[in-house]
């Protein structure tokens, strides 16, 4: 194990996203998940990275009670656009009005996790920036109809099929767009003792 200073660490990811799961299992990270429910409501007045960095803490804040060994891991992932943040949609109509804003346009992903322990708690970030080619409204549909746009912020997700026909540029980390910045979650990982 590359990591050993967890190695007698209980790690917990809080996450029930399977691309989170999959992303931390890939650096050779043993966890367990526990889901605790949580309302992901924040205020109007947070910009920005300071909602996922919200959302994120929100979730560690379930976890009241760590044993010494461990190490909790939550996260959260916002779509910045047009000054606003895209959240999961709750209907094919929002889901569309979303990609249709998203097309032929940049927007920036934001992934803020938050790792706490019995000692403290620390909430980092990450963002990218994703270009968009002009999508027609038959690749929208086809999305819509045949993925699962509906627990993705911005309604997609970048490993599918709308981000592999799609999106035409990134500037930043393929994993924070996919909603876990692993290259920031694996250094602050190294440093916990």
């Amino acid at each position: 194990m590359i990591l050993d200073n967890l190695k007698d660490k209980e790690v917990i990811l809080a996450s029930g996203s399977p691309r989170r799961q999959e992303i931390l299992k890939s650096i050779g990270v043993d966890f367990r998940i526990e889901l605790r429910s949580v309302d992901e409501i924040f205020s109007e007045k947070l910009r920005h990275h300071g909602i996922s960095d919200y959302l994120a803490e929100l979730k560690a804040d379930q976890f009241n009670i760590l044993k010494t060994n461990q190490i909790l891991i939550t996260g959260d992932t916002i779509v910045w656009h047009n000054n606003k943040a895209l959240n999961k949609p709750g209907n094919p109509e929002e889901a569309y009005q979303m990609l249709k804003s998203l097309s032929n346009t940049s927007h920036e992903v934001i992934s803020s996790f938050c790792i706490k322990t019995v000692e403290k708690t620390e909430t980092f970030f990450d963002s990218a920036e994703v270009k968009f080619k002009p999508l027609t409204d038959d690749e929208i549909w086809h999305y819509i109809n045949n993925y699962s746009p509906f627990d993705k912020a911005g309604a997609y997700g970048i490993q599918e099929w709308i981000g592999q026909i799609g999106i035409s540029e990134i500037k930043g980390s393929f994993y924070t767009v996919m909603g876990f910045p692993i290259h920031l979650v694996y250094e602050k990982l190294s440093k916990i003792l």
